[in-house]
Order: C-alpha cells, then structure tokens, then sequence
C-alpha cells in the first residue's frame, strides 16, 4: 500500500508571474487572482517575462503563460524557463487549442494547458493542482523498493535513482494513485494528457515503453504491466521489492 510522507511546508500566500499581452484578459486575471489571495506581477510579453524569471524567478510559486506573445514568444518562454527553473510549475493559458500544440505544451514541461475562453473556476482548480503538485514539502509516496518524490519529480527503486521527462512522471503519478486499477488508454490520455481519445493514437503506449525501460529490474516481474485488450495497470512491488498480485 502507498504511504505517505508529512507534509512539512507552512503555507503561505502563493506569487504568480502572468505572463500575458491582452490587456482586458491582464486585468481580469490580476484581480481575480488578488482576490482569492495569491499576489501578482505582470509581465507584457516574452523578454520581460524572462527578465523577472531571471532576476526574481526563486519568488515566484508559478507562471501563467500565453503562447502569442510579442517579442521571444511562449514556445521559447517555456524552454528558457524549464532550463532555468526545471521545478517552477508553468500553466500555459491561451487561444490556442490544436491538438499539437496541446501535446507540444505538455511534452515540452508545462503543468497544465488552459484554453481560452475559460471558467475562473476551473483556472482556480488546475493552478491549485499544479501547484499542489510542485510544493516543496509534498509528501513522498512509497512502496517497498519504489518510491516518489513530487517535490523534485524523481522515481527511486532502492538506491537507484530514475530521471523521469515532464510527462513520463505525470504518467507515473497518475498509475501511483491508482495502484493495482486498470487503466484503459482514454484514461490515461484524459487525465495526463488532456486530450480526448484517438483511437489511432499511441503516445501511451510510447510512454509507458518509456516508463518501463525506466523502472524495470532484470529477472523481476514488471511494475507496469498490460492488460490485453483493455489497458496497463501499476502493481506495487512488496517489501522484498517483486511485484504481487
């Protein structure tokens, strides 16, 4: 069974750099934003974001990004502040809602990918999420020789340390807090890439090669395993660190 870590970090008013040229979507989002109690600083286009990032990016919790913007545009935000701020949670916001680039923003490292026009509502929850997600302090989850980590996005089986890509840890996450469930692939694509089911689509099935290449051991049964016909499934290991069930 997971475990959980406590969680240690004392909470504290969240600072969210929006990163964004419209002026009316500018206003709204800084005083919606002030009013459920986060602070805000604005940045008008694609330098000025990468200025504060670099000059003050250790104060702010999370970036709320659009991808048209004058000047270096979001594409290249997002790759500069990856490189500069790998743990900083970044959720793109924009008009932009081609399949590609969905899936573009999500492999490239975004938290999340909003489309306009949106819900306040539901902007709350997914930042709520992505920041839930990045705390430093999140609890660990374990079991046997496997363990997560939310804080630095990092899998360990014993002393081994695993490098996981953005999205190869989404996928991870998603089949930890569904442990020994089958998942079919419109789950999946769902809820960790935000994508409605393509029948002729295999990122899944790609990432989940991944994912084992990654975490299997030689001679023990694999912790993701397919269930033909309908999906994969995460079975923990026990305490000697062999799957079971």
């Amino acid at each position: 069974m997971w475990s959980r870590g406590r969680t240690r970090a004392r909470r504290r008013s969240t600072h969210i750099l929006i990163v964004e040229d419209d002026a009316r979507i500018q206003t709204f989002l800084t005083k919606g934003l002030k009013a459920e109690g986060h602070a805000t600083t604005l940045a008008h286009d694609g330098d000025e974001a990468l200025g504060l990032a670099a000059s003050f990016g250790d104060e702010f919790d999370l970036v709320l990004l659009d991808l048209g913007l004058p000047g270096t545009d979001g594409r290249e935000v997002l790759r500069q502040l990856r490189a500069d701020h790998p743990k900083l949670p970044v959720v793109i916001l924009t008009a932009r809602d081609e399949v590609a680039t969905k899936v573009w923003g999500l492999d490239a490292g975004a938290s999340d990918y909003i489309t306009k026009p949106f819900a306040f509502a539901e902007l709350l929850a997914r930042l709520r999420a992505a920041l839930r997600t990045q705390a430093p302090g999140a609890p660990e989850m374990v079991t046997g020789d496997l363990r997560l980590d939310p804080a630095t996005r990092t899998a360990w089986r014993g002393d081994r340390r695993i490098e996981l890509a953005p999205r190869e840890w989404s996928l991870l996450d998603y089949f930890a807090h569904h442990p020994r469930q089958i998942l079919s692939r419109s789950q999946l694509l769902s809820h960790v890439w935000d994508l409605d089911f393509d029948p002729g689509s295999n990122v899944v099935d790609v990432y989940v090669g991944y994912l084992r290449r990654k975490l299997n051991l030689p001679g023990r049964v694999p912790l993701l395993q397919a269930v033909r016909g309908v999906g994969y499934r995460l079975v923990p290991p026990d305490e000697d660190g062999d799957p079971s069930g």
